[in-house]
């Protein structure tokens, strides 16, 4: 289980590569690694959090887990920045709590001490968890913090909007995906998968959060354009943030396994995220154009007279 928190990196334009890598070398010693193709994605180096805490149970029963969160920042695009937590929970062998050592060995692992059941954890993750269990969206939100106050950025965002958080679960067996939002700005993802859990399974799941966070933050410059209701100029004015920062970051499925991409596939299918993402991206070329017109048309009238 995790949980991503995705938001407008706090600075005026698009970072560079080298900025990316400071940063994100939060943690000294240790290497951001980067990927420039299709589009560049930087990732830090991954921060372990100690825990000994009540898990969420939907049933509300008394569930005791301990071990360690593993948690990465990743900035793409030198735009979006993304704050990732996550653990596997498994039951404890020995019962009982054992010495830090024993958890600091297993990074990413918490072990459940007593009877729980995965169903029961995996419904009270996703849904209402109560106040003092596992906050992983505490864990992800705090990292972000960190990033987005480093003194390399000038912290002059060129607009504003909310972060989104996914909380996701992920068990294996016969594949599926249930994506749902709750408001506009949660979003819980639950998904079955073939085979063991492995770190593919988070790069899903923050890809898919990245998508969310440009489609949503779309649609909002979309709406604060008042499109239809406001002189066109000023539309596209209101327009201009979306072409200048967000319309070139599109890219899903580019950075997921291959094994895993049948699951992008289907979200694609329904809701279908590009579909509406390129609905909305010409509705915005359209104001663009059609401005343009208004304008050539009104510097020939005036050229006439």
């Amino acid at each position: 289980m995790g949980e991503v928190h995705t938001g407008l990196l706090q600075n005026s334009g698009e970072i560079s590569e080298s900025t990316c890598r400071q940063v994100l070398g939060i943690t000294a010693g240790e290497t951001v690694r980067v990927s420039r193709r299709p589009i560049v994605h930087a990732l830090s180096p991954e921060r372990l959090t100690g825990v000994d805490c009540a898990l969420p149970a939907a049933s509300r029963s008394r569930v005791r887990g301990v071990g360690t969160v593993v948690s990465r920042c990743t900035v793409t695009g030198g735009r979006v920045a993304q704050g990732s937590s996550y653990v596997r929970v498994v039951r404890s062998e020995a019962d009982r709590r054992l010495a830090w050592s024993h958890y600091l060995a297993r990074p990413g692992v918490v072990e459940v001490l007593g009877k729980a059941k995965a169903a029961d954890l995996a419904e009270g993750f996703t849904g209402d968890p109560a106040p003092g269990c596992l906050d992983l969206g505490a864990v992800s939100g705090r990292f972000l913090d960190l990033v987005q106050a480093s003194p390399l950025l000038d912290r002059r965002a060129p607009f504003k909007i909310p972060r989104t958080s996914l909380r996701w679960v992920a068990e294996t067996g016969e594949p599926s995906i249930r994506f749902t939002l709750h408001t506009e700005q949660e979003r819980t993802l639950r998904l079955t998968h073939p085979g063991p859990f492995t770190p593919a399974v988070v790069d899903l799941c923050e890809d898919l959060a990245t998508h969310d966070w440009l489609l949503t933050s779309l649609l909002v410059i979309v709406e604060r354009a008042r499109i239809g209701t406001t002189p066109g100029a000023q539309a596209v004015a209101r327009l201009a943030p979306a072409i200048d920062h967000l319309l070139h970051l599109w890219m899903p499925a580019a950075r997921v396994e291959e094994w895993l991409t049948p699951f992008w596939d289907s979200l694609e299918r329904r809701p279908g995220f590009t579909r509406q993402w390129r609905s909305l991206v010409d509705r915005v070329r359209d104001q663009v154009a059609m401005n343009t017109l208004a304008l050539l048309s009104a510097s020939a009238e005036t050229g006439r007279r």
